[in-house]
């Protein structure tokens, strides 16, 4: 048991990334000869891809604090950023260990079909690679990147009246947890993948998590005071401008998140599937956001741009698990699909009086499993193990969190008072003003 008796003392230090010897230990051999070439090519697209990952999470800040009122500007880019450090972090330390646990004998927990862990840090996790070509340090700067991802959609879903505290306990528990385990069904090598569901970026691994685990929080916290009730009203975005930038950043990055899945790029058949998964990245964004708009425009008379904009990520979000897949053709009905979908979960949300502030659920939720049961229709994938994989990532995300948020709940650590709510986070929570004036 060497892993154990090494990595054990060192655990504080490797999350802090102070302990070299887990990065001599395993290290993998450098190629050499005709397959240096590859492996430069592929580990620098796989790091471009994760930059763009990582740009994302500007254009989550930008949405949700746009999508949300100024008192609450702070609050909000405070979690965006703390989803992104502490996310990290811990999944550093034992999140992509549990998501990717391999087969090691000595590893401290064996992989089964439902959980393993191989161990603290990078080296403790054995990612499924192309061809074996990629180094383990930048394919866990990509997964983590993913991770932080998952964690941030919920910022938007329970902005304007939750604790930052009880932010910071949930955003350890999903990074560290809820996504690797359930990561691990599908992409470590579990019970998902083995029954033949597929997901080739996320639609559901990723982004259904996410929505479920934000509808939770939406449920549990009730909604914003005034958003519904006797004289309840919509409560406007202040600032559309910073939310219409952050679509486009996130239609930018998922352009690393989609493509990047690849894995590689050099070689004839990476370099032609690379290509193919950009233009149906594009063209489902741009089915999504034209389908939404004009439905918008049918039903309220007015084309309405922030439905237009959650139209282009429930495009984005449906075309995640099949972009490699389907045709240029799927692509468009796939976001024109998702277009349709995510106008019809907005009123839905409304109708049962749930109060997201981003839609967080109808975009990455509802069209997470639209993107889950796509792969079935247009991408020749089992369908009944595309249904079954959606719901049951999606009902794990949903359950586990719904349990989380009550607990929180009870122990008091959830909703910011009354008073504090109305004067707004950013002064009660954190002593500042987004807009303060001389």
């Amino acid at each position: 048991m060497k892993r154990i008796n090494t990595y054990l003392p060192l655990v504080a230090l490797a999350v802090c990334g102070f302990a070299p010897e887990l990065l001599a230990e395993d290290a993998p051999v450098e190629p050499t000869g005709a397959a240096v070439s590859h492996y430069a090519i592929d580990n620098l697209f796989l790091f471009l891809a994760a930059v763009l990952v990582i740009f994302m999470q500007a254009g989550f800040a930008m949405l949700e604090s746009g999508m949300n009122s100024g008192k609450n500007a702070i609050n909000i880019l405070t979690k965006n950023m703390v989803d992104m450090c502490a996310g990290i972090l811990i999944f550093f330390a034992f999140g992509f260990a549990i998501m990717y646990p391999g087969s090691y004998t000595d590893a401290i927990v064996a992989p089964s079909a439902f959980f393993g862990f191989g161990g603290f840090g990078i080296y403790g996790g054995s990612p499924e690679v192309a061809a074996g070509n990629l180094h383990p340090q930048i394919d866990f700067l990509f997964q983590a990147a993913f991770a932080a991802t998952a964690a941030t959609i919920v910022s938007g879903a329970v902005a304007g009246r939750m604790k930052f505290a009880g932010y910071l306990v949930y955003t350890v528990i999903l990074t560290g947890l809820i996504y690797p385990i359930s990561g691990m069904w599908k992409w470590g090598g579990g019970f998902l993948d083995a029954m033949g569901f597929y997901d080739f970026a996320g639609s559901i691994v990723v982004h259904a998590l996410g929505g479920f685990a934000g509808l939770a929080g939406a449920i549990v916290l009730g909604p914003r005071i005034g958003r519904f009730g006797p004289g309840g009203k919509n409560m406007p975005g202040h600032n559309i401008t910073f939310a219409a930038l952050g679509v486009f950043i996130l239609w930018i990055g998922w352009f690393g998140f989609n493509p990047g899945s690849q894995l590689a790029i050099a070689g004839g058949d990476n370099t032609n599937a690379v290509m193919m998964i950009a233009v149906n990245t594009a063209l489902a964004a741009a089915a999504g956001g034209v389908f939404a708009l004009l439905i918008s425009w049918i039903i309220g008379k007015k084309p309405d741009l922030t439905m237009s904009m959650n139209g282009v990520l429930a495009g984005l979000v449906g075309i995640t698990a099949n972009c490699d897949s389907v045709t240029n053709g799927s692509a468009i009905l796939i976001g024109a699909v998702a277009g349709v979908l995510v106008f019809g979960g907005c009123k839905l949300l409304e109708m049962l009086k749930i109060d997201d502030p981003v839609s967080a659920f109808p975009v990455h939720g509802l069209c997470g499993i639209w993107g889950g049961i796509a792969t079935g229709i247009f991408g020749g994938h089992p369908l009944m193990a595309q249904i079954v994989g959606s719901l049951v990532i999606s009902a794990w995300a949903f359950v586990t969190m719904l349990g989380v948020f009550f607990a929180m709940k009870a122990v008091g650590i959830l909703r910011v008072s009354q008073e504090e709510e109305m004067k707004g986070l950013d002064l009660t929570e954190h002593g500042q003003e987004a807009y303060a004036t001389a």
